[in-house]
C-alpha cells in the first residue's frame, strides 16, 4: 500500500477549515491528503484480499471527500471523527450493494404483487400479455443470462428504478408515487424510464 502524508495537527487542520470556507481548493485538497492514511486503515477492516484495496480505497476516498464537503466547524470535533463514520457508511453501502448484486436472479421467484393481489414475477414483466418467451428459450439459460447481463443492459437509473418498482435483489417494492419523491422527478417520467428499461430487457433477450 502506498505511502501516505503525516495526519494533521489540531492547528494545522484549523488552518486549512478556514482556507476551505474561504473557498481555497488548495486547502481542500490537503485536507483530503492528509486524511487518505484513515481511509486506507478503515479499508484493513473490510479487505478480505490484496484485489479489494484499490477499490475500497477509492470507496473509501469518496466517503473522506464527502466527510470534508460536508464537516461543520462548529461540532468541536476533528475531522477525523466524522470523516471515519462517513468512510465506513461508504464502504458499507458498497459492500451490501456488490452482496446483493451477488444473488442469482429466478425469472420464477415472486417479487410482488399486481392490482388484484395476483403474484407475480420477473418473467411475467418480460413477456408481457401477448409473448409466450418461456416457449421459446430455455429457462435456465435465460435465468443466468439476467443474471450476467441486466447490470450492462439497463443504465444506472433504470436498473434503480427496476430494482425498486420490483422489489429485486431483496429490495422493499416502492410505488412509482413514493420513487418519484425520492429521485426529485414526476410520476410519469418514473412510468417511462420504467416501461423504457422493460423494453430494453424484452430486446437484449430476444437478440441473445
Amino acid at each position: 500500500m502506498e505511502t501516505y502524508k503525516n495526519p494533521l495537527t489540531p492547528d494545522e487542520e484549523k488552518e486549512l477549515l478556514t482556507r476551505m470556507e474561504q473557498k481555497d481548493p488548495e486547502a481542500r485538497r490537503l485536507l483530503i491528503e492528509h486524511n487518505l492514511r484513515l481511509v486506507a486503515h478503515i479499508v484493513k477492516k473490510y479487505c478480505q484480499s490484496d484485489k479489494d484495496i484499490d477499490e475500497l480505497i477509492s470507496i473509501g476516498t469518496i466517503g473522506l471527500i464527502k466527510a470534508i464537503n460536508t464537516f461543520k466547524t462548529d461540532k468541536g470535533s476533528r475531522i477525523a471523527t466524522y470523516a471515519s463514520k462517513c468512510i465506513e457508511n461508504e464502504i458499507l453501502m458498497f459492500l451490501r450493494s456488490e452482496k446483493k448484486r451477488s444473488h442469482e436472479i429466478s425469472l420464477n421467484e415472486p417479487i410482488g404483487t399486481d392490482k388484484e393481489g395476483n403474484v407475480i414475477s420477473l418473467i411475467d414483466i418480460i413477456e408481457g400479455s401477448n409473448e409466450d418467451y418461456a416457449s421459446k428459450w430455455d429457462l435456465d439459460r435465460n435465468v443466468k443470462w439476467i443474471y450476467e447481463n441486466i447490470n450492462d443492459v439497463l443504465s444506472p437509473r433504470e436498473l434503480y428504478i427496476i430494482k425498486k418498482r420490483y422489489g429485486l435483489y431483496g429490495t422493499e417494492e416502492i410505488p412509482q408515487r413514493i420513487l418519484a419523491k425520492e429521485l426529485n422527478i414526476s410520476r410519469s417520467y418514473v412510468s417511462r424510464i420504467e416501461k423504457k428499461a422493460l423494453q430494453k430487457l424484452k430486446t437484449a433477450i430476444e437478440k441473445q
